[in-house]
């Protein structure tokens, strides 16, 4: 494996995790215990947070890489396709004959969904298994679900001087491995309550910014709230919207703020680009068709431009 980022950079974000497989089912309720229910829609397509990123990233006309794995199986062909069609490039991407990811989706009437996810018999990709010649990216995005590959590609980035964003989405082995090593720790209410113990993000926002220079922790709904080089917290509220399904806000928050960091994006401006793009993701059903556009994101912004910071001194 060639860590030796060097040279112009040849990608704005180079995205690195997990892919999967969706289906995704409408349905009108939870289903109870030994109940059949029939869904109200269905569509598949690919997924995975890392995979969703890279796709949100390209969407928006910057330069995006995948670094994952696909299985040889049609479910994995289906999303190699797939990320090809959308414009990212997938040299990264390892192929084997071990199971792509599948995951079934159900999402309910009010927008929120839940998720259940088969890996079969398919493990962590180890170190040396990708070679990243040919790509030196303005920002690494990790997901956490690679960490035999992303913990040395982490140290390989960081001594070059190029800004690592970790989506801590919940906590396991790969986010408590990476949230250390990053720049950029940007993590669910989920995984800062799984961290924290304690259940209050506010004492996580404290502890998580003795580990990382720059934090932030979305709320869904509540917004976020972050802590940056050492200054005093801050928080900033969610756009007003009636969701149809968060599945994938995650994954679109995080890839635009990727590539807003590697546009230079203000901090401010950065945290409402990345926090529409989130938006726009729970106004459709599925992740993947979820993600905006750099034309949805204008539009949004210019008819939503209320959503402002505040500090804890206001």
């Amino acid at each position: 494996m060639s860590l030796a980022f060097s040279g112009k950079p040849t990608h704005d974000v180079l995205c690195v995790g997990h892919a999967s497989y969706d289906l995704v089912f409408s349905v009108p309720h939870h289903p109870l215990a030994d109940e059949k229910i029939f869904a109200n829609d269905f569509f598949a397509c690919g997924g995975g947070p890392a995979a969703n990123a890279a796709v949100l990233v390209a969407r928006l006309g910057f330069q995006s890489a995948f670094a994952g794995y696909l299985g040889d199986d049609l479910y994995g062909e289906s999303h190699r396709l797939e990320l090809v069609r959308e414009g990212v490039d997938t040299r990264c991407v390892v192929r084997g004959t071990e199971p792509t990811p599948l995951s079934c989706v159900l999402v309910k009437p009010d927008g929120g969904r839940a998720l259940v996810n088969y890996k079969g018999s398919t493990r962590h990709l180890t170190e040396g298994s990708i070679d990243f010649a040919g790509i030196n990216p303005k920002v690494v995005l990790f997901d956490g679900h690679e960490p035999l590959v992303s913990i040395p590609l982490a140290a390989s980035a960081r001594a070059k001087g190029i800004p690592l964003v970790l989506d801590a989405g919940s906590l396991h082995e790969g986010t408590k491995a990476l949230m250390g090593r990053v720049d950029y720790l940007v993590a669910s209410e989920k995984f800062a309550k799984q961290w924290i113990q304690d259940g209050n993000v506010e004492n996580a926002l404290t502890q998580l910014a003795k580990l990382a220079p720059v934090v932030v922790i979305t709320l869904g709904e509540r917004g976020l709230i972050w802590r940056k080089d050492g200054a005093s917290g801050a928080s900033l509220p969610a756009f007003p919207i009636k969701p149809v399904d968060t599945t994938g806000a995650g994954d679109a928050f995080h890839g635009a703020f990727a590539a807003g960091i590697a546009a230079g994006l203000p901090w401010d401006d950065l945290l409402r680009y990345a926090s529409a793009a989130g938006a726009l993701c729970c106004q459709r059903l599925g992740a993947r068709t979820g993600l905006a556009s750099a034309g949805e994101i204008r539009d949004f912004l210019a008819v939503n431009p209320l959503c402002a910071v505040k500090s804890d001194a206001n």
